[in-house]
């Protein structure tokens, strides 16, 4: 952990920003007393005014951190900035995982499961190269008589799908880098929770490596204000029961909810285009007789007549226009992979109630399998093998009385989750114009499409506006595809929905 940036004097600043609010000037972080931090900064935070604890940002650089960790607690809130390395495109050449403390044939067991996954993911690699190149090949137009160095970098491409898909083996264990920024007032709140979540003795691990270092940056920062962690009996989910026996229950009624879909519409505004009508009048002063309904719901939704769908760089929370489709709102039921839901959970301006892994743990291996390995038989088995023992030794950890926490550390990417999300239609925008690309991570892919099909059935008026930037940009703005040298091979905007991913 290394505080790569931070404010000079972080609580002062808080204090200095709480007495501009009563002061004609802007007060300088220099001009505070030691009776206003006694006084203001007590004061603030214990009546909840927080917002003078979030100018303070903290820049963090994390490494040797799991992705367990990260999807369970780093990554759980909105509140947040992360650059991650991600196990797409970086190939895991060694295994390097978090171990927990434990001994003798626990601690073998454990090692034993996170070294035979990588192993297992190498041969996934190997085996997927071939048919990732192969479709590669068909997409990239490569004949007898392509250059040299293009084939090559068809072959790295088809490495990188490769490898994308083998990580599905990779236990959750695994470790992970990044660069991760959170305000003053969010780090007090990681400090309060940091025995909540799957992964507590990992969270205390770090959190309070974050504490250390901003308290040796700035004492005054936490010893002034903040109340103490809650432990772990004063935290709500704790009076649960762990309701193990019912695990898979759950699992085979949500998925039979689910039918052969990953993401099921569960609710809907029911007059959400009227609604958004409505909005787009109420910004304008307009009556219904000066703008119809289909023609507000166009202003807004048609790319043709609203910029704003056309602009790489989000303005959507920024237009008085676009923030009228705030007040549509969807909720979904999905099914997603654990390493598909560490990447979903980053549109945070849709969140979610994902499960507490401590409570959903089932003893039969629940997991996704994508779609590039269930093709190719001798992949399908080396991964059904996988699967097998990574549940073998998370049951094997139980009967060795090692906590659930720590055993569940072994299970792998793939591991199945459950769970409902929702998001307004300004938000829900955003992600599937980024998620119905070719290039987006394909169960994300999959959930996206089933959802603006859902959408698309209800309200048609919003329907017909929803795809990637590809078809979205169309006959508008030029390039169509904004992923430059990444752009999938595809001419999706041709045939849209109908064209058909293949890798």
């Amino acid at each position: 952990m290394t505080l790569r940036s931070a404010p000079a004097a972080p609580f002062d600043g808080a204090i200095a920003a709480a007495r501009t609010c009563y002061s004609p000037r802007v007060v300088g972080a220099h001009e505070v007393t030691d009776r206003q931090r006694d006084s203001i900064g007590a004061l603030t935070f214990d009546a909840g005014h927080h917002t003078v604890y979030q100018h303070a940002h903290f820049e963090f650089g994390l490494e040797n951190v799991s992705r367990q960790f990260v999807w369970t607690f780093l990554h759980s809130h909105p509140f947040y900035n992360s650059e991650q390395s991600s196990q797409r495109y970086v190939k895991l050449r060694e295994p390097r995982a978090f171990v927990p403390p434990l001994a003798g044939e626990a601690l073998r067991v454990y090692e034993d499961a996170i070294v035979r996954a990588w192993d297992r993911y190498a041969e996934l690699g190997d085996y997927l190269k071939a048919d990732a190149l192969t479709i590669l090949k068909e997409l990239r137009y490569v004949r007898p008589t392509t250059a040299a160095a293009r084939m090559q970098q068809v072959e790295r491409e088809a490495e990188k799908k490769a490898i994308e898909t083998a990580r599905y083996v990779i236990p959750i264990a695994a470790f992970t880098s990044m660069v991760h920024t959170v305000s003053g007032i969010v780090l007090h709140r990681l400090r309060r929770m940091v025995n909540s979540g799957d992964a507590p003795l990992e969270t205390r691990a770090v959190v309070n490596e974050m504490v250390r270092l901003v308290t040796d940056l700035d004492p005054l920062f936490f010893e002034k204000v903040g109340p103490a962690p809650l432990q772990p009996g004063e935290i709500p989910e704790t009076a649960f029961p762990r309701p193990r026996a019912d695990a898979a229950m759950f699992a085979t009624r949500f998925d039979a909810r689910l039918g052969t879909r990953v993401s099921r519409l569960r609710d809907a505004s029911p007059d959400a285009e009227a609604v958004v009508a409505d909005a787009v009048r109420a910004v304008f002063g307009l009556l219904p007789e000066d703008m119809s309904d289909d023609e507000a719901v166009a202003r807004v939704m048609d790319p043709a007549r609203n910029p704003y769908r056309l602009d790489v760089l989000n303005v959507s929370h920024h237009s008085p226009l676009m923030r009228a489709l705030h007040h549509a709102h969807y909720v979904f039921e999905k099914r997603l992979s654990h390493t598909a839901d560490s990447q979903d959970q980053r549109h945070r301006m849709v969140p979610a109630s994902r499960p507490l892994m401590l409570f959903a743990d089932a003893a039969e291996p629940d997991f996704v399998t994508p779609r590039l390995i269930a093709r190719n038989p001798r992949a399908a088995a080396v991964y059904q093998a996988a699967m097998r023992e990574a549940w073998d030794a998370k049951n094997r950890l139980l009967a060795l009385d090692v906590p659930l926490e720590f055993a569940l550390y072994v299970l792998p990417n793939a591991t199945a989750l459950r769970f409902v999300e929702s998001g307004s239609l300004l938000a829900l925008l955003h992600k599937w114009t980024l998620r119905t690309c070719f290039n987006a991570q394909e169960e994300i892919y999959l959930a996206s499409m089933d959802e603006i099909e859902q959408v698309g059935a209800l309200h048609p008026r919003i329907g017909r506006h929803l795809g990637p930037p590809c078809v979205i940009r169309n006959g508008l703005v030029s390039p169509r595809c904004t992923e430059g040298t990444h752009f999938c091979g595809v001419p999706v905007w041709r045939d849209f929905p109908a064209a058909v991913r293949r890798l």
